[in-house]
């Protein structure tokens, strides 16, 4: 019975070849959307399932109350990591204490190679199951081992084998290769990182950290912990809530309400977002059901046309339903038949699908700043794949298959039948839901774009333009003073400075800090707090609202600091000018800091957020060189002798930097990639409902030849045939703009309403889109009602 339902289907296919191929094209384009987001969907899912233990591996996180809120964070204390591991060895298989991502410099001989590594103690290799291509596991034992990633490995020894080879990390840290490990994949904790060295050296580099090392108030470090076989980990989880209890300051720890917990990494990527203490659903899971009801969308579009063009020629089909309804075929022999064409169409635009995906994947992971590809090797893959044309199958052909079985066959060999009245109703719906789903998605696709311009486009406090930010090494100590003036002597440098972090981050957030009239009721504020040189104000380019920059005239600004507008504001000092200002911050602990100035607010997080209060002081590590690039010379010429003068002052170490510009628009890649996905998508929908328009047009044409022909001989002009054939179309795309706007206006103000930042919804960008969908309208259906009035009337009557 399949293979007779079959080779009847392959028969029809055949013979209608423009309808199919209208109905095969549609339905692949419907796919291929519905395919792009399920690989999109799959990645975001399948974030660091690479580790074997990603089910039972946590990070120790903590949540603490600042005027009233509950802020999330995940640095510890350096001392936690070993109370625990001595503590809870009941629960804890490894427990692990990390750096953050470092940027550094590993040289071998004469070569110098930039690269990100992270400093971890001796059971990381083990915790994060790495899969090491060379060496051992416990390598990471020796205070002076190193692992490198294959990418890395290859890149400084080529094809040799490195193990046992000498590295110098940041040109005063030596360091033997014990092990090699495959590059970890994007989706993944440890994605980008090129090397994993003990924590011992890291201590080494940094002395601060043997200084804080015992220091419980100081939080700068992740902690990573196994949680052991039978153990529950919202139960481990409730056993720290207090730990930190016995070490932190009373008076804080009830202030603050310090509270740990495991932070799952199954939960890492998807569920990292608090307010207050509670976990929300992040922007990755918003994005994850806006693009699945996307996709779901654009697939039913697809099959709207399906129903549409099926519904619509059904008086081709109703003698053959007739005459086999008379020679003894049951309705659900019929059904059968339907659903056998439905299914056969739906494989074969699977199969253009799979070409038009792999086509667009290029495109796509730009689009989404992901490398997606299809698993062509996967069973599961296949297994998806088969329900995936099933579904699409029985989502374009259950309606045809019930509409056109359900036919009369005395109605229908009598000559008496007509489709009706319902037939026409159900496919302007159809039609209405398709545009009004294009229209709205249009629609957002807009208003995503100017969010992320005025996001582009805000007043950050300093010059973009021209910036570029360097990362120091140990080798740039002692060479500073030489490197600024030869730098400043080429000709392609206005001037240097250094921060101890980058202009487009903050370097952190600090509470302790009070002044006169400070309501200790309400809390401590967060300030964001940079130390950086005297020549930082110039180089950035920021814009003093009262006082002075930092000068080398004046000795007192060792203890002199500047701030921007909303610090001044939440201290409530007005004027803010020579205040005193007391810090228990490291660098200048309980001394008294002076203000000399006031700045501008100056963007260094995301653009859509509230400015952050900053405080900017002389004392500090500047690790960071901050260059202002000659405006007289280009870019590029620049560069190169800027280039030039690294590599004769410091030899040893690569010439790396990033533009401060390209950092910033980092901040907002997110929403960037947002606005393409759904710019691409709600064009190809687009695409999609004019696909099923041009069907529907061509067929009411064909239908009403006769009458063309009737009123051409009666004097109706080609004017008046385009306008009744046109007219009953327009009129859905117009109801369609009615639905659409409001609906569309209630999802993006819902939206705008994450960003303090935002855009206001204009309603001229309705009328243009509206007016825009009507004009796409006319012209999909001017061709087929054009093309049906220059018809011969002898002709269009002779047809019928």
């Amino acid at each position: 019975m399949l293979g007779h339902h079959l080779r009847i289907s392959w028969r029809i296919v055949r013979k209608e070849k423009g309808y199919s191929l209208l109905n095969i094209g549609g339905l692949a384009l419907g796919m291929s959307v519905a395919m792009l987001i399920g690989l999109w969907i799959y990645d975001e899912y399948s974030y660091n399932r690479n580790f074997e233990y990603y089910d039972s591996i946590a990070k120790v996180s903590r949540f603490q109350r600042i005027r009233g809120e509950r802020y999330f964070g995940d640095a510890n204390p350096a001392a936690m990591a070993e109370e625990l591991r001595s503590a809870y060895s009941d629960q804890f298989d490894y427990v692990v204490l990390s750096s953050r991502p470092e940027e550094t410099t590993l040289a071998s001989g004469d070569q110098v190679f930039g690269a990100i590594g992270q400093f971890m103690q001796k059971d990381a290799t083990a915790l994060f199951s790495l899969n090491l291509l060379k060496g051992s596991k416990t390598g990471l034992a020796g205070s002076n081992a190193i692992f490198l990633s294959a990418r890395m490995a290859e890149r400084i020894f080529g094809y040799s084998d490195p193990i046992s080879e000498a590295i110098v990390v940041n040109d005063r840290e030596l360091l033997t290769v014990v092990g090699v490990y495959e590059d970890l994949p994007d989706n993944s904790e440890l994605k980008g990182i090129d090397f994993i060295a003990p924590f011992e050296a890291y201590i080494r580099l940094n002395p601060w950290v043997k200084e804080e090392r015992n220091n419980w108030n100081d939080s700068s470090f992740p902690i990573y912990v196994k949680i052991a076989d039978g153990v529950d980990m919202s139960q481990a989880s409730e056993k720290i809530k207090n730990f930190l209890r016995p070490h932190i300051d009373p008076e804080k720890m009830a202030t603050q309400q310090i509270s740990c917990f495991l932070h799952p990494m199954e939960d890492w990527h998807l569920y990292s977002q608090f307010e207050n203490g509670v976990r929300v659903m992040s922007d990755r899971l918003k994005a994850i059901w806006l693009y699945g009801l996307i996709g779901l969308f654009v697939l039913v579009l697809a099959c709207v046309n399906f129903v549409n063009l099926s519904t619509a020629r059904s008086e081709r089909r109703a003698k053959e339903i007739g005459i086999r309804k008379t020679v003894g075929s049951l309705r659900s022999q019929l059904v059968s038949q339907f659903l056998t064409e439905a299914f056969l169409l739906s494989g074969l635009a699977f199969i253009l699908t799979l070409g038009l995906v792999q086509l667009l994947l290029p495109w796509f992971s730009r689009f989404s700043g992901k490398e997606i590809s299809l698993l062509w090797t996967s069973p599961g893959f296949w297994f998806m794949s088969l329900l995936f044309i099933g579904f699409t199958a029985m989502l374009a052909g259950s309606y045809p298959a019930f509409y056109l079985s359900g036919f009369k066959a005395l109605q229908v060999l009598k000559g008496s039948f007509q489709t009706g009245r319902s037939g026409a109703f159900s496919r302007k719906v159809l039609v209405v839901f398709q545009f009004t789903v294009s229209i709205a998605l249009i629609l957002g696709t807009i208003f995503i774009y100017r969010q992320v311009r005025l996001g582009e486009d805000r007043p950050v406090g300093y010059d973009r333009e021209g910036l570029i930010s360097i990362r120091k090494t140990e080798a740039f100590q002692g060479k500073e003073t030489v490197l600024r003036n030869a730098l400043l002597q080429s000709g392609a440098v206005a001037e240097i400075a250094e921060a101890a972090g980058r202009l487009t981050e903050i370097g952190s957030n600090n509470p302790g800090l009070s002044w006169e009239g400070k309501d200790e009721s309400a809390g401590d504020p967060l300030f964001a707090t940079l130390g950086v040189s005297h020549e930082y104000g110039k180089a950035v380019g920021w814009e003093l609202v009262d006082g002075r920059d930092f000068s080398r005239d004046y000795s007192t600004d060792s203890s002199a600091i500047i701030i921007t507008e909303s610090a001044a504001e939440t201290m409530g000092l007005e004027p803010a000018m020579g205040a005193i200002v007391h810090s228990d911050l490291g660098w200048h602990n309980g001394k008294e800091l002076r203000i000399i100035g006031v700045v501008e607010d100056m963007i260094m997080q995301s653009p859509f957020e509230p400015v952050k209060p900053s405080v900017f002081f002389l004392q500090g590590d500047k690790r960071w060189m901050i260059v202002k690039i000659q405006p007289q010379l280009g870019v590029r010429e620049a560069l190169g002798q800027i280039g030039a003068v690294f590599k004769a002052v410091i030899p040893n170490v690569p010439f790396e930097y990033t533009f401060v510009d390209e950092t910033y628009a980092q901040k907002f890649a997110e929403e960037e990639h947002l606005g393409n996905m759904a710019g691409f998508f709600a064009t190809l929908a687009m695409l999609i409902s004019c696909l099923g328009l041009l069907g529907l047009s061509a067929y009411m044409a064909e239908r009403r030849t006769k009458e063309i022909g009737i009123r051409k001989v009666l004097g109706a002009s080609l004017l008046n045939l385009w306008s009744m054939l046109s007219s009953d179309f327009v009129r859905l795309v117009l109801i369609s703009c009615v639905i659409a706007m409001p609906v569309a206006w209630y999802f993006i103000d819902n939206w705008l309403q994450d960003y303090t930042y935002r855009i206001t919804i204009s309603g001229w960008i309705f009328a243009v889109v509206g007016s825009a969908a009507l004009l796409l309208t006319l012209i999909t259906v001017s061709f087929q009602a054009i093309k049906a009035a220059l018809i011969n009337p002898v002709e269009s009557l002779r047809s019928e």
